[in-house]
């Protein structure tokens, strides 16, 4: 499967599930070739991914994985750390954006927010259970 919005966003093999069982949840979300431009800021990565695990009884757990990042023409080292924040003019990207809820967590892969103008998500995982 292939979207676009010209001039906007592009993205290939869209992937999203959500699996159940009675102690756990576990969430991913996933494209490949991302390119897209927010606030005027082009932003492309060969592969991006979310996964977001939630264990009855046990702290939740998420990681995502970006492969190739690149900020307006600059290659981005990715850390893999919780929120790794990149400036940009006017605003900001979080790589492996991890907010924790009770029971769960969410993540977000990649966020790329222009203050005012725009807040994009791409890739986004959550898993909860009580």
């Amino acid at each position: 499967m292939t979207i676009g919005i010209p001039s906007t966003f592009d993205g290939e093999v869209l992937h999203a599930v959500t699996i159940g069982w009675p102690d756990q949840v576990a969430s991913e979300a996933s494209l490949a070739n991302l390119g897209m431009t927010v606030g005027g800021i082009g932003i492309a990565a060969d592969f991006v991914m979310a996964s977001a695990l939630a264990v009855l009884g046990v702290e939740s757990s998420g990681s995502s994985i970006i492969a190739n990042l690149w900020i307006n023409g600059t290659p981005i080292q990715v850390t893999g750390d919780p929120n790794q924040t990149i400036a940009i003019p006017g605003g900001q990207v979080v790589i492996n954006e991890q907010t924790a809820f009770p029971g769960g967590t969410t993540v977000n892969a990649l966020r790329a927010t222009v203050f005012g103008v725009a807040d994009v998500v791409i890739a986004s995982a959550t898993a909860g259970i009580q």
